[in-house]
């Protein structure tokens, strides 16, 4: 190799080289850019939080995909070499990481879909509580003894869901047990007037109170109300309290479970 050879050479190398830098910085600068503009419109768009930034993120990685192949492409670098290398270390990663590429793709089906929404309370599997965040890879659960349950996004979305906040109304339904010797206008005289008394419950639709069956040691009465649902539970513990002493106030007996035995 003479010496035309090599000065040859390393014009052209380095002619390549200045190229790629130059892309390389203008690159850089355009992803900057638009990182920059979807930043400013981000708080417009209708969308969770979480949301919001993990798209921003993911398209700051693609952009910087996209500027490193054009520039390895502009200093004379194959590109299928370049293609072959990303898809099997793009294979490697997928099978090292398989469990937290579902969570987030779980979190991404959560995030778009809204089954669930920060500050609702929901049932998920055995796990019941109000929802403080959900994340890219794991939602968190706030259970009613304060217990910050972490769920896999993964999970949940092949988990059924009840939502019990986005109807935003409730029905609460109290059963009141009574012996088959009572007076059955009375115990519905008592158990009415205990509905009329509550003031949280609501009109549309009406309360009812109706027998629900007979048992093998009484008779059961049901109490269906309609109440806004942050006042189920509240609603709950009052009705029940209250029938209790309303039904004792009026000599209505509540039996305990009992068997007749006859003997030959």
């Amino acid at each position: 190799m003479n010496w035309d050879s090599v000065k040859n050479f390393l014009t052209t190398a380095g002619v390549d080289l200045l190229r790629g830098l130059l892309v390389l910085a203008v690159g850089l600068f355009l992803v900057h850019w638009v990182v920059k503009l979807f930043g400013r419109y981000e708080g417009k768009m209708k969308m969770e939080p979480t949301l919001r930034g993990f798209i921003k993120n993911l398209i700051r990685i693609l952009l910087y995909v996209v500027v490193i192949m054009t520039t390895a492409n502009t200093m004379g670098i194959p590109m299928t070499s370049i293609i072959t290398l990303l898809g099997s270390a793009g294979v490697a990663v997928s099978l090292a990481l398989q469990g937290a590429l579902g969570n987030l793709v779980g979190g991404c089906i959560l995030l778009v879909f809204k089954p669930i929404r920060v500050g609702e309370y929901v049932k998920i599997g055995d796990n019941e509580g109000t929802v403080k965040s959900i994340g890219a890879f794991y939602t968190e659960i706030a259970t009613v003894d304060n217990r910050l349950v972490h769920l896999p996004n993964g999970t949940l979305t092949n988990t059924p869901i009840v939502n019990f906040t986005r109807e935003g109304t409730r029905r609460l339904d109290l059963t009141f047990s009574v012996s088959y010797e009572s007076d059955m206008d009375k115990v519905y005289e008592v158990l009415n007037r205990v509905v009329s008394e509550e003031q949280a419950l609501l009109e549309d639709p009406a309360p009812t109170v109706n027998l629900l069956k007979c048992g093998d040691s009484s008779l059961d009465y049901t109490v269906r109300v309609w109440v806004a649902a942050a006042d189920y539970w509240p609603v709950y513990f009052r009705m029940t309290d209250a029938g209790k002493r309303a039904l004792d106030q009026a000599g209505i007996s509540i039996p305990y479970p009992q068997m007749d035995v006859h003997m030959k």
